[in-house]
């Protein structure tokens, strides 16, 4: 077995990295995530504070040697945080990671970032406790034109992501009463010269069909507006609100195809436009 370091923040956060399975068999670690393959949480680091730990192993060797040609969930990890970076994105900050092999192919990815500690998904913080901050409808507009513009800006500065949902995203209130929006699950994250319309579509539409557990349809087109920086005329709306529900269609039929009979899927923006 062979450790690869890939990123290190200063030597102690290298060493946090290294000891990474240690930390999170510990009884202070905090789980968030445990599937198969994924573990993730957080943990108190002594003299350093709370940091975020996210382990991924590879499934077999064969995908162990396309992960080394291709890059591994961390170092993709670290290429979207320095693209995100670049164009003042906010982001949880890498502090460390490695990639560790086993007869020349990638086992595993561990990726050390900073805790959000002041941050909560998306829903979480729009609805509050018992769903009560929800209830104020101010707050909540607030916080849909913020997401919808930092989007905005995600797709200008020429980055998409393969997996924009409301999970992904993270919001804290700010010194200015506003909201500080964070991009995480920072391996999705792509670059292009122009992010086309259709792709931008499929972000806007991966993220209407997370969002739909918790904002009406009038809410949601509010969104799509503010994310268009404008209200456009009724043709117009009808021709984007049209585009957005053929690709949010078909990806239902996609994701029906192999969900279980008893998933919920919300309803598509349809029936006109507000």
């Amino acid at each position: 077995m062979r450790t690869v370091v890939l990123h290190a923040r200063s030597p102690a956060w290298r060493a946090v990295a290294e000891r990474a399975d240690e930390l999170m068999a510990s009884p202070d670690f905090r789980v968030l995530k445990s599937e198969a393959r994924t573990r993730a949480g957080f943990i108190d680091i002594p003299g350093a504070g709370p940091a975020f730990i996210k382990r991924v192993e590879v499934s077999s060797w064969i995908r162990g040697i396309v992960a080394r040609i291709n890059g591994s969930r961390a170092k993709r990890s670290l290429a979207g945080a320095a693209m995100l970076e670049a164009h003042g994105l906010a982001h949880p900050e890498p502090l460390a990671a490695i990639d560790v092999y086993r007869a020349g192919a990638i086992r595993a990815s561990y990726l050390v970032s900073r805790a959000l500690v002041n941050a909560d998904s998306l829903s979480r913080f729009m609805l509050g406790p018992n769903e009560i901050k929800g209830r104020n409808v101010h707050r909540r507009k607030q916080i849909s034109d913020t997401v919808a513009a930092q989007v905005r800006r995600l797709h200008e500065s020429g980055i998409y992501t393969r997996d924009l949902q409301e999970t992904n995203l993270m919001v804290e209130d700010n010194a200015a009463g506003g909201f500080n929006l964070y991009f995480i699950d920072l391996e999705d994250f792509r670059r292009a010269a122009k992010v086309s319309w259709d792709r931008r579509v499929l972000n806007l539409v991966h993220l209407d069909r997370s969002i739909g557990r918790f904002l009406c349809r009038a809410a949601r087109l509010d969104f799509l507006y503010s994310y268009l920086g404008h209200r456009p005329d009724h043709a117009a709306a009808r021709k984007i609100v049209a585009e957005v529900t053929v690709a949010r269609e078909s990806i239902d039929r996609r994701k029906r195809r192999i969900a279980p009979a008893s998933e919920h899927v919300v309803a598509p923006l349809v029936g006109g436009t507000r």
